[in-house]
């Protein structure tokens, strides 16, 4: 099976102890963090700003994976960057002309990434897939944690892995929301190389290593 990566969500982490849960989260084979940032306008809740993604950025040397819930998405991307963000995504349903947001987050010498909501046709990005490095698949409506997986996600990332192989891209498949031991094995199957987990790694139940082992051992 095709290698993946694992990027634990910190929307799940303990805010207390959360440098040594980055910590110990890099130590224990996480290859990315992701961050999610929401404005309470494209969905209804509020969390974490440039102050989060600096702090992250001082605890660990892995990539900052900031997936924006935000409208006019390109207000912040200098602010996300100077902080520490590797890769920005934005929500196609967010922006007003997505093309044009994409070429101004391409000025900033980061991953470009487009995030398609579950109701979302894959048809609806063809468009951009040339301008991107990386597509993330929702696999729960966005905006809160410990949603479960959509099923019918599956087929959608496996119309796009076959759309990406028969274009000759270099675009990543990743897949946010009820990712855990019973759903990441389906979901590398079809296409899927970066998981997002949240609850699956942060968890009061196991230590982030047995999260992060538990994810690898299920493929």
């Amino acid at each position: 099976m095709a290698r993946f990566k694992l990027y634990p969500s910190i929307l799940s982490a303990d805010f207390a102890h959360l440098d040594k849960q980055i910590k110990e989260s890099e130590k224990c084979g996480a290859d990315g963090i992701h961050i999610d940032v929401m404005d309470g306008q494209f969905v209804p809740a509020i969390t974490f700003g440039t102050p989060i993604v600096e702090a992250v950025r001082k605890s660990t040397d892995l990539p900052i994976d900031i997936h924006m819930m935000t409208v006019n998405p390109e207000k912040h991307f200098k602010e996300l960057i100077e902080a520490g963000a590797d890769s920005i995504t934005v929500h196609h349903e967010a922006c007003h002309d997505l093309k044009t947001t994409l070429e101004e987050l391409g000025k900033h010498g980061v991953h470009k990434s487009v995030a398609i909501n579950p109701d979302t046709p894959v048809e609806s990005i063809s468009n951009v897939m040339s301008m991107i490095d990386q597509i993330l698949v929702m696999s729960v409506v966005p905006g809160a944690g410990g949603q479960s997986f959509i099923h019918e996600s599956l087929t959608k990332i496996a119309t796009l892995s076959n759309d990406i192989k028969s274009q000759g891209l270099p675009v990543s498949i990743q897949v946010d929301g009820g990712i855990n031991s019973n759903t990441i094995s389906d979901t590398v199957k079809n296409g899927a190389n970066i998981l997002v987990a949240g609850s699956a790694i942060f968890n009061d139940s196991f230590s982030i290593c047995d999260g992060l082992s538990k994810l690898r051992n299920a493929i």
